[in-house]
């Protein structure tokens, strides 16, 4: 599987289950099981890396203002949402985290922001069709540490500098 292929099954689960993440780690899932062992492999693989690369202080505070503060768990969930929203919202978050006051046409804490269940998507799918746990994946584990400059995330002066159109568009 490709970087598109990749991208193809996030957007047309997505787009099926109306941005409803859990719905579309569901439909992930189905979507998954129709494939091949290997390529369920290759998916997570590319899953994994996006993950990875997304575990930086700039995107932790971006998460912060949306979700009203964040948790590890809820950033790890903050993350797996970013990527089901699409190459688009994803690669424009990691780039400029405050650019998702753009990128995201709405953003309701309640709903948004946990997308828990598409990062197990591809384990249940592989587990489903083999009865095995997922392989290894081959990829450097994810660093001890976001990566970029630390900062106190719980300080509103710093996020609503740092952040200065997510904090005007989403801050309670």
């Amino acid at each position: 599987m490709d970087e598109t292929e990749f991208w193809e099954l996030i957007d047309a689960t997505r787009e099926a289950a109306e941005g409803d993440a859990e719905d579309q780690a569901d439909l992930l899932v189905d979507r998954l099981m129709q494939l091949d062992p290997e390529r369920v492999v290759d998916f997570a693989r590319h899953f994994e890396s996006r993950y990875n690369r997304s575990y930086t202080w700039d995107l932790w505070g971006a998460a912060t203002i949306l979700l009203s503060g964040a948790s590890d768990d809820a950033f790890d969930y903050f993350r797996c949402w970013l990527i089901g929203r699409g190459r688009e919202v994803f690669e424009g978050g990691i780039h400029d985290p405050d650019h998702l006051a753009e990128l995201l046409e709405d953003f309701d804490e309640e709903v948004d922001g946990d997308g828990e269940d598409l990062g197990y998507a591809a384990d249940e799918a592989y587990e489903e069709l083999t009865g095995a746990e997922t392989p290894d994946l081959g990829l450097p584990d994810q660093p001890a540490e976001p990566l970029g400059s630390p900062f106190d995330l719980e300080d509103e002066a710093v996020l609503a500098e740092r952040f200065p159109r997510l904090w005007e568009r989403f801050r309670e």
